[in-house]
Protein backbone atom coordinates (compact mmCIF):
# COMPACT_ATOMS: atom_id res chain seq x y z
CA UNK A 1 0.00 0.00 0.00
CA UNK A 2 2.62 2.29 1.00
CA UNK A 3 4.47 1.55 -2.72
CA UNK A 4 0.93 2.45 -4.21
CA UNK A 5 0.93 5.90 -2.35
CA UNK A 6 3.91 7.14 -3.82
CA UNK A 7 2.96 5.96 -7.16
CA UNK A 8 0.44 8.19 -7.08
CA UNK A 9 1.89 11.11 -5.43
CA UNK A 10 4.59 10.89 -7.86
CA UNK A 11 1.35 10.47 -11.06
CA UNK A 12 -0.49 13.82 -9.60
CA UNK A 13 3.13 15.60 -9.47
CA UNK A 14 3.54 14.79 -13.31
CA UNK A 15 0.02 16.33 -14.20
CA UNK A 16 0.47 19.08 -12.19
CA UNK A 17 3.54 20.27 -13.74
CA UNK A 18 2.41 19.61 -17.23
CA UNK A 19 -0.45 21.31 -16.34
CA UNK A 20 1.31 24.58 -15.62
CA UNK A 21 3.34 24.53 -18.12
CA UNK A 22 0.97 24.12 -21.12
CA UNK A 23 -1.01 26.78 -19.51
CA UNK A 24 1.87 29.23 -19.69
CA UNK A 25 2.44 28.37 -23.15
CA UNK A 26 -1.37 29.35 -23.78
CA UNK A 27 -0.76 32.49 -22.11
CA UNK A 28 2.49 33.53 -23.96
CA UNK A 29 0.34 32.62 -27.38
CA UNK A 30 -2.85 34.92 -26.36
CA UNK A 31 -0.22 37.72 -25.71
CA UNK A 32 1.50 37.62 -28.54
CA UNK A 33 0.62 40.28 -30.91
CA UNK A 34 -2.55 39.24 -33.58
CA UNK A 35 -0.37 39.77 -36.49
CA UNK A 36 1.42 36.70 -36.23
CA UNK A 37 4.81 38.41 -34.98
CA UNK A 38 6.44 36.65 -32.12
CA UNK A 39 6.85 38.31 -29.03
CA UNK A 40 10.56 39.53 -28.87
CA UNK A 41 13.11 38.13 -26.76
CA UNK A 42 14.42 40.31 -23.88
CA UNK A 43 17.50 38.47 -24.04
CA UNK A 44 20.45 41.04 -25.06
CA UNK A 45 22.10 39.84 -28.78
CA UNK A 46 24.95 38.22 -28.59
CA UNK A 47 27.56 40.68 -30.19
CA UNK A 48 29.77 39.38 -33.24
CA UNK A 49 33.29 39.60 -32.87
CA UNK A 50 36.08 39.24 -35.56
CA UNK A 51 37.80 35.66 -35.66
CA UNK A 52 40.87 36.33 -33.96
CA UNK A 53 44.16 36.70 -36.04
CA UNK A 54 46.14 33.40 -35.98
CA UNK A 55 49.63 34.51 -35.95
CA UNK A 56 53.53 32.51 -36.95
CA UNK A 57 56.62 33.61 -35.43
CA UNK A 58 57.32 35.04 -38.94
CA UNK A 59 54.89 36.97 -38.77
CA UNK A 60 54.80 38.24 -35.80
CA UNK A 61 58.58 39.04 -36.61
CA UNK A 62 57.53 41.03 -40.03
CA UNK A 63 54.80 43.40 -37.97
CA UNK A 64 57.56 43.55 -34.94
CA UNK A 65 59.92 45.40 -37.51
CA UNK A 66 57.26 48.05 -39.30
CA UNK A 67 55.56 48.78 -35.68
CA UNK A 68 59.32 49.11 -33.69
CA UNK A 69 60.08 52.56 -33.13
CA UNK A 70 63.88 51.83 -32.01
CA UNK A 71 64.33 49.45 -34.92
CA UNK A 72 62.84 52.17 -37.49
CA UNK A 73 65.50 54.73 -36.02
CA UNK A 74 68.07 52.12 -36.53
CA UNK A 75 66.51 51.94 -40.13
CA UNK A 76 66.56 55.95 -40.33
CA UNK A 77 70.00 56.48 -39.19
CA UNK A 78 70.75 53.88 -41.65
CA UNK A 79 69.02 55.77 -44.73
CA UNK A 80 70.61 59.25 -43.66
CA UNK A 81 74.42 57.86 -43.80
CA UNK A 82 73.10 56.07 -47.06
CA UNK A 83 72.05 60.08 -48.33
CA UNK A 84 75.60 61.45 -46.49
CA UNK A 85 77.45 58.61 -48.68
CA UNK A 86 75.65 60.29 -52.24
CA UNK A 87 76.19 63.64 -51.38
CA UNK A 88 79.96 63.23 -50.63
CA UNK A 89 79.95 61.01 -53.97
CA UNK A 90 78.65 64.17 -55.97
CA UNK A 91 81.06 66.30 -54.19
CA UNK A 92 83.54 64.91 -56.51
CA UNK A 93 81.68 65.62 -59.65
CA UNK A 94 81.81 68.94 -61.49
CA UNK A 95 78.61 71.32 -60.38
CA UNK A 96 76.35 73.18 -63.17
CA UNK A 97 74.94 76.74 -62.20
CA UNK A 98 73.53 79.31 -64.26
CA UNK A 99 73.78 82.61 -62.52
CA UNK A 100 72.23 86.50 -63.74
CA UNK A 101 73.49 89.65 -62.06
CA UNK A 102 72.61 93.33 -62.89
CA UNK A 103 75.49 96.01 -61.56
CA UNK A 104 73.86 99.26 -61.52
CA UNK A 105 77.14 101.60 -59.93
CA UNK A 106 77.71 105.23 -60.06
CA UNK A 107 79.27 107.21 -62.75
CA UNK A 108 81.64 110.19 -63.04
CA UNK A 109 80.18 111.60 -65.50
CA UNK A 110 79.71 110.80 -69.73
CA UNK A 111 82.82 109.48 -70.91
CA UNK A 112 85.31 109.42 -67.37
CA UNK A 113 83.81 105.71 -66.50
CA UNK A 114 82.21 104.66 -63.14
CA UNK A 115 83.56 105.17 -59.71
CA UNK A 116 84.18 101.82 -58.14
CA UNK A 117 87.11 100.53 -59.87
CA UNK A 118 86.01 96.75 -59.29
CA UNK A 119 83.11 97.52 -61.84
CA UNK A 120 83.33 97.73 -66.00
CA UNK A 121 80.77 99.87 -66.78
CA UNK A 122 77.13 101.98 -65.29
CA UNK A 123 75.13 99.69 -66.13
CA UNK A 124 76.92 95.58 -66.05
CA UNK A 125 74.54 92.78 -67.09
CA UNK A 126 75.78 88.87 -66.09
CA UNK A 127 74.10 86.20 -67.50
CA UNK A 128 76.55 83.14 -67.58
CA UNK A 129 76.30 78.99 -66.56
CA UNK A 130 79.31 78.15 -64.75
CA UNK A 131 80.83 74.50 -64.52
CA UNK A 132 82.99 74.08 -61.05
CA UNK A 133 85.38 71.11 -60.04
CA UNK A 134 87.34 71.13 -57.28
CA UNK A 135 90.58 68.69 -57.17
CA UNK A 136 91.66 68.16 -53.76
CA UNK A 137 92.72 64.79 -51.81
CA UNK A 138 90.40 66.06 -48.71
CA UNK A 139 87.09 65.21 -51.01
CA UNK A 140 88.36 62.08 -52.34
CA UNK A 141 88.83 60.76 -48.28
CA UNK A 142 84.84 62.01 -47.25
CA UNK A 143 84.03 59.58 -49.88
CA UNK A 144 85.51 57.38 -48.15
CA UNK A 145 84.80 57.87 -45.31
CA UNK A 146 80.97 58.12 -46.30
CA UNK A 147 80.95 55.03 -47.54
CA UNK A 148 82.36 53.40 -44.62
CA UNK A 149 79.73 55.63 -42.26
CA UNK A 150 76.93 53.98 -43.93
CA UNK A 151 78.25 50.83 -43.79
CA UNK A 152 78.49 51.24 -40.07
CA UNK A 153 74.95 52.33 -39.78
CA UNK A 154 73.66 49.41 -42.16
CA UNK A 155 75.34 46.78 -39.30
CA UNK A 156 73.58 48.79 -36.48
CA UNK A 157 70.26 48.45 -37.96
CA UNK A 158 71.44 44.89 -38.81
CA UNK A 159 72.10 44.44 -34.94
CA UNK A 160 68.77 46.54 -34.10
CA UNK A 161 67.03 44.11 -36.25
CA UNK A 162 68.22 40.53 -34.55
CA UNK A 163 68.38 42.29 -31.06
CA UNK A 164 64.06 42.66 -31.86
CA UNK A 165 64.04 38.78 -33.01
CA UNK A 166 64.94 38.10 -29.60
CA UNK A 167 62.57 40.11 -27.96
CA UNK A 168 60.21 39.20 -29.95
CA UNK A 169 61.15 35.47 -30.19
CA UNK A 170 61.14 34.90 -26.22
CA UNK A 171 57.47 37.42 -26.05
CA UNK A 172 55.78 34.91 -28.55
CA UNK A 173 56.98 31.71 -27.16
CA UNK A 174 56.12 33.31 -24.06
CA UNK A 175 52.24 33.43 -24.68
CA UNK A 176 52.41 29.93 -25.74
CA UNK A 177 54.03 28.67 -22.76
CA UNK A 178 51.67 30.79 -20.72
CA UNK A 179 48.86 28.70 -22.45
CA UNK A 180 50.36 25.40 -21.86
CA UNK A 181 50.91 27.08 -18.08
CA UNK A 182 47.37 28.00 -17.81
CA UNK A 183 45.88 24.35 -19.27
CA UNK A 184 48.22 22.93 -17.02
CA UNK A 185 47.02 24.71 -13.83
CA UNK A 186 42.88 24.00 -14.83
CA UNK A 187 44.33 19.96 -14.79
CA UNK A 188 45.59 21.09 -11.41
CA UNK A 189 42.73 22.36 -10.39
CA UNK A 190 40.53 20.26 -11.67
CA UNK A 191 42.34 17.09 -9.64
CA UNK A 192 42.93 19.34 -6.71
CA UNK A 193 38.92 19.81 -6.48
CA UNK A 194 38.26 15.80 -7.00
CA UNK A 195 40.80 15.00 -4.75
CA UNK A 196 38.87 17.21 -2.03
CA UNK A 197 35.73 15.88 -3.00
CA UNK A 198 36.82 11.80 -2.94
CA UNK A 199 38.18 12.33 0.66
CA UNK A 200 34.78 13.98 1.73
CA UNK A 201 33.30 10.85 0.44
CA UNK A 202 35.95 8.52 2.19
CA UNK A 203 35.45 10.67 5.53
CA UNK A 204 31.55 9.84 5.37
CA UNK A 205 32.33 6.03 4.97
CA UNK A 206 34.74 6.55 7.65
CA UNK A 207 37.71 5.47 5.56
CA UNK A 208 40.22 8.64 6.59
CA UNK A 209 40.31 11.24 9.18
CA UNK A 210 39.20 14.99 8.67
CA UNK A 211 42.58 16.06 8.63
CA UNK A 212 42.54 14.29 5.23
CA UNK A 213 39.96 16.57 4.40
CA UNK A 214 41.30 19.39 5.35
CA UNK A 215 44.55 18.98 3.87
CA UNK A 216 42.72 18.51 0.62
CA UNK A 217 40.79 21.62 0.96
CA UNK A 218 44.09 23.57 1.21
CA UNK A 219 45.32 22.53 -1.93
CA UNK A 220 42.65 22.72 -3.70
CA UNK A 221 42.62 26.28 -2.82
CA UNK A 222 46.25 26.41 -3.61
CA UNK A 223 45.64 25.26 -6.68
CA UNK A 224 42.65 28.07 -7.45
CA UNK A 225 44.96 30.82 -6.69
CA UNK A 226 47.99 29.02 -8.82
CA UNK A 227 45.18 28.54 -11.62
CA UNK A 228 44.47 32.50 -11.22
CA UNK A 229 47.87 33.33 -11.59
CA UNK A 230 48.39 31.58 -14.52
CA UNK A 231 45.44 33.49 -15.74
CA UNK A 232 47.03 36.45 -15.29
CA UNK A 233 50.09 35.26 -16.66
CA UNK A 234 49.07 34.54 -19.96
CA UNK A 235 47.08 38.02 -20.05
CA UNK A 236 50.44 39.97 -19.45
CA UNK A 237 52.03 38.17 -22.11
CA UNK A 238 49.95 38.62 -24.66
CA UNK A 239 49.66 42.15 -23.71
CA UNK A 240 53.69 42.70 -23.82
CA UNK A 241 53.75 41.12 -27.36
CA UNK A 242 50.90 43.23 -28.53
CA UNK A 243 52.65 46.12 -27.83
CA UNK A 244 55.27 45.29 -30.07
CA UNK A 245 53.39 43.86 -33.34
CA UNK A 246 50.87 46.54 -33.20
CA UNK A 247 50.39 49.60 -34.62
CA UNK A 248 47.58 50.63 -32.33
CA UNK A 249 46.28 48.28 -28.72
CA UNK A 250 45.01 44.83 -30.21
CA UNK A 251 44.73 41.16 -28.02
CA UNK A 252 42.58 39.80 -30.55
CA UNK A 253 44.58 37.23 -31.63
CA UNK A 254 46.37 34.18 -31.25
CA UNK A 255 49.41 32.44 -31.36
CA UNK A 256 50.57 29.13 -33.82
CA UNK A 257 50.59 26.30 -30.70
CA UNK A 258 54.41 25.48 -31.96
CA UNK A 259 56.50 25.77 -28.67
CA UNK A 260 57.33 22.11 -28.77
CA UNK A 261 57.94 21.92 -32.01
CA UNK A 262 60.92 19.89 -33.26
CA UNK A 263 64.06 22.26 -34.18
CA UNK A 264 67.37 21.25 -34.95
CA UNK A 265 69.83 23.15 -33.04
CA UNK A 266 72.81 23.61 -35.93
CA UNK A 267 76.55 22.28 -35.61
CA UNK A 268 78.95 24.52 -33.85
CA UNK A 269 80.81 24.69 -37.05
CA UNK A 270 78.24 25.94 -39.04
CA UNK A 271 77.64 28.71 -36.56
CA UNK A 272 81.23 29.48 -36.26
CA UNK A 273 81.74 29.73 -40.01
CA UNK A 274 78.13 32.05 -40.22
CA UNK A 275 79.11 34.15 -37.43
CA UNK A 276 82.83 34.79 -38.99
CA UNK A 277 80.99 36.14 -42.41
CA UNK A 278 77.73 37.86 -40.92
CA UNK A 279 78.25 38.98 -37.79
CA UNK A 280 77.23 42.39 -37.61
CA UNK A 281 78.99 43.52 -34.64
CA UNK A 282 82.37 43.26 -36.26
CA UNK A 283 81.26 43.74 -39.64
CA UNK A 284 80.75 47.66 -37.74
CA UNK A 285 83.46 47.45 -36.03
CA UNK A 286 85.60 46.97 -39.77
CA UNK A 287 84.27 49.60 -41.29
CA UNK A 288 84.59 51.95 -37.91
CA UNK A 289 87.99 51.24 -38.20
CA UNK A 290 87.90 52.30 -42.02
CA UNK A 291 86.02 55.34 -41.59
CA UNK A 292 88.57 56.62 -39.41
CA UNK A 293 91.61 55.86 -41.53
CA UNK A 294 89.63 57.94 -43.97
CA UNK A 295 89.08 60.63 -41.56
CA UNK A 296 93.06 60.75 -40.78
CA UNK A 297 93.96 61.15 -45.05
CA UNK A 298 91.24 64.08 -44.85
CA UNK A 299 93.07 65.42 -41.61
CA UNK A 300 96.64 65.21 -43.80
CA UNK A 301 95.04 66.17 -47.22
CA UNK A 302 95.24 69.72 -44.94
CA UNK A 303 98.77 70.33 -45.54
CA UNK A 304 98.52 69.46 -49.75
CA UNK A 305 97.15 72.07 -52.32
CA UNK A 306 94.07 71.78 -53.94
CA UNK A 307 92.46 72.92 -57.30
CA UNK A 308 89.85 74.67 -58.55
CA UNK A 309 88.42 74.82 -61.99
CA UNK A 310 85.95 76.90 -63.29
CA UNK A 311 84.62 77.70 -66.75
CA UNK A 312 81.75 80.76 -67.27
CA UNK A 313 79.84 80.85 -71.00
CA UNK A 314 77.60 83.57 -71.52
CA UNK A 315 77.21 87.64 -71.34
CA UNK A 316 79.07 90.00 -69.61
CA UNK A 317 77.93 93.55 -70.77
CA UNK A 318 76.74 96.61 -70.42
CA UNK A 319 73.59 95.61 -72.23
CA UNK A 320 71.11 92.81 -70.95
CA UNK A 321 71.14 91.35 -74.63
CA UNK A 322 72.84 88.79 -77.01
CA UNK A 323 74.29 91.54 -79.20
CA UNK A 324 75.61 95.17 -79.14
CA UNK A 325 74.69 97.34 -82.28
CA UNK A 326 77.51 99.97 -82.37
CA UNK A 327 77.77 102.85 -84.79
CA UNK A 328 75.86 100.53 -86.85
CA UNK A 329 78.11 97.79 -86.31
CA UNK A 330 76.78 94.10 -84.65
CA UNK A 331 78.99 92.72 -82.05
CA UNK A 332 78.28 89.53 -79.65
CA UNK A 333 77.92 89.47 -76.09
CA UNK A 334 78.22 85.98 -75.78
CA UNK A 335 82.09 84.45 -74.61
CA UNK A 336 83.32 82.07 -72.69
CA UNK A 337 85.87 82.04 -70.00
CA UNK A 338 88.29 79.56 -67.77
CA UNK A 339 90.37 80.19 -64.35
CA UNK A 340 92.19 77.51 -62.67
CA UNK A 341 92.66 78.49 -59.03
CA UNK A 342 96.22 76.20 -57.10
CA UNK A 343 95.33 76.80 -53.39
CA UNK A 344 99.00 76.31 -51.58
CA UNK A 345 98.17 75.97 -47.34
CA UNK A 346 101.48 77.42 -45.85
CA UNK A 347 100.77 78.49 -42.39
CA UNK A 348 97.34 78.20 -39.86
CA UNK A 349 99.24 77.95 -36.52
CA UNK A 350 98.78 74.16 -36.27
CA UNK A 351 95.63 73.54 -36.45
CA UNK A 352 96.53 70.97 -39.88
CA UNK A 353 98.69 69.00 -37.53
CA UNK A 354 96.09 69.07 -34.17
CA UNK A 355 93.51 67.22 -36.76
CA UNK A 356 95.85 64.82 -37.94
CA UNK A 357 96.70 63.84 -34.09
CA UNK A 358 92.72 63.58 -33.26
CA UNK A 359 92.22 61.37 -36.19
CA UNK A 360 95.60 58.86 -35.46
CA UNK A 361 93.38 58.92 -31.70
CA UNK A 362 90.00 57.89 -33.06
CA UNK A 363 91.58 55.29 -35.38
CA UNK A 364 93.87 53.55 -32.55
CA UNK A 365 90.52 53.90 -30.46
CA UNK A 366 88.49 52.05 -33.52
CA UNK A 367 91.27 49.26 -34.27
CA UNK A 368 91.14 48.71 -30.58
CA UNK A 369 87.25 48.43 -30.59
CA UNK A 370 87.33 46.14 -33.28
CA UNK A 371 89.72 43.64 -31.88
CA UNK A 372 87.33 43.86 -28.53
CA UNK A 373 84.43 43.05 -30.64
CA UNK A 374 86.70 39.90 -32.46
CA UNK A 375 87.47 38.17 -28.84
CA UNK A 376 83.75 38.93 -28.01
CA UNK A 377 82.57 36.69 -30.98
CA UNK A 378 84.45 33.96 -30.14
CA UNK A 379 83.16 34.39 -26.70
CA UNK A 380 79.98 34.48 -27.25
CA UNK A 381 79.95 32.06 -29.89
CA UNK A 382 80.98 28.96 -26.90
CA UNK A 383 78.99 30.48 -24.56
CA UNK A 384 75.22 30.80 -26.68
CA UNK A 385 75.68 27.61 -28.15
CA UNK A 386 76.68 26.13 -24.95
CA UNK A 387 73.61 27.71 -23.55
CA UNK A 388 71.28 26.49 -26.64
CA UNK A 389 73.00 22.80 -26.49
CA UNK A 390 72.05 22.59 -22.53
CA UNK A 391 69.03 23.72 -23.13
CA UNK A 392 68.20 21.13 -25.92
CA UNK A 393 69.57 18.25 -23.35
CA UNK A 394 67.61 19.31 -20.70
CA UNK A 395 64.41 19.67 -22.88
CA UNK A 396 63.97 15.94 -23.00
CA UNK A 397 64.48 15.30 -19.71
CA UNK A 398 62.12 18.54 -17.98
CA UNK A 399 59.60 16.45 -21.04
CA UNK A 400 59.83 13.15 -19.33
CA UNK A 401 59.68 14.67 -15.74
CA UNK A 402 56.05 15.72 -16.64
CA UNK A 403 55.32 12.79 -18.07
CA UNK A 404 56.51 10.83 -14.96
CA UNK A 405 55.13 13.28 -12.43
CA UNK A 406 51.48 12.96 -14.11
CA UNK A 407 51.44 8.96 -14.06
CA UNK A 408 52.86 9.66 -10.42
CA UNK A 409 50.36 11.74 -9.54
CA UNK A 410 47.47 9.43 -10.80
CA UNK A 411 48.92 6.20 -9.17
CA UNK A 412 49.21 7.93 -5.91
CA UNK A 413 45.46 8.86 -5.86
CA UNK A 414 44.30 5.34 -6.70
CA UNK A 415 46.55 4.17 -4.14
CA UNK A 416 45.10 6.22 -1.42
CA UNK A 417 41.19 5.33 -2.35
CA UNK A 418 42.61 1.55 -1.77
CA UNK A 419 44.26 3.26 1.65
CA UNK A 420 48.06 2.89 0.33
CA UNK A 421 49.22 6.10 0.33
CA UNK A 422 48.99 9.05 3.10
CA UNK A 423 47.30 12.51 2.08
CA UNK A 424 50.45 13.72 1.83
CA UNK A 425 51.77 12.13 -0.54
CA UNK A 426 48.83 13.11 -3.07
CA UNK A 427 49.65 16.29 -2.22
CA UNK A 428 53.26 16.00 -2.80
CA UNK A 429 52.01 14.36 -6.37
CA UNK A 430 50.30 17.12 -6.95
CA UNK A 431 52.74 20.02 -6.48
CA UNK A 432 55.37 17.70 -8.09
CA UNK A 433 53.35 17.50 -11.28
CA UNK A 434 52.62 21.40 -11.35
CA UNK A 435 55.97 21.76 -10.85
CA UNK A 436 57.41 19.73 -13.67
CA UNK A 437 55.02 21.12 -16.12
CA UNK A 438 55.27 24.53 -15.91
CA UNK A 439 59.56 23.72 -15.37
CA UNK A 440 58.75 21.97 -18.84
CA UNK A 441 57.12 24.76 -20.76
CA UNK A 442 60.05 27.29 -19.32
CA UNK A 443 62.50 24.78 -20.75
CA UNK A 444 61.08 24.89 -24.11
CA UNK A 445 61.05 28.92 -24.14
CA UNK A 446 65.06 29.09 -23.23
CA UNK A 447 65.54 26.60 -26.19
CA UNK A 448 64.03 29.02 -28.41
CA UNK A 449 65.37 32.28 -26.77
CA UNK A 450 68.88 30.31 -27.04
CA UNK A 451 68.46 29.80 -30.60
CA UNK A 452 67.27 33.12 -31.16
CA UNK A 453 70.98 34.40 -28.93
CA UNK A 454 72.30 32.44 -31.62
CA UNK A 455 70.86 34.24 -34.33
CA UNK A 456 72.23 37.62 -33.46
CA UNK A 457 75.36 36.00 -33.83
CA UNK A 458 74.94 33.90 -37.49
CA UNK A 459 71.95 35.92 -38.78
CA UNK A 460 69.67 33.13 -39.17
CA UNK A 461 66.37 32.16 -37.31
CA UNK A 462 66.06 28.71 -36.77
CA UNK A 463 62.41 27.95 -37.05
CA UNK A 464 60.63 24.55 -37.52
Amino acid sequence: MKLLRICALSWISVAATLFYDTGMAVAQEAAAPASGVPAKDSRPEAQSTPPALRLTVQDALARARKNSTQFQSALTDAGLAHEDKIQARDALLPSVSYNNEALYTQSNGPGNGVRYIANNAVHEYVSQGNVHETLDLASISSFRRASAAAAVARARAEIASRGLVVTVVHNYFAVAAAQQKLSSAQKAGDEGDRFFKLTQDLERGGEVAHSDVIKAELQSQDRRRQLQEAQLGLLNARLDLAVLIFPDFNDNYEVADDLHSPVPLPTLGEVQQQAARDNPDVRAALEAVRAAGSDVIVARAGYLPSLSLDYWYGIDAAQFAANTVINGQKFSNLGSSASATLNIPIWNWGATQSRVKQAELRRTQAQRELSLAQRKLLAEIKSLYAEAETALNELGGLNRSAELAEDSLRLTTLRYKSGEATVLEVVDAQTTYAQASAAYQDGAVRYRVALANLQTLTGVLTTP
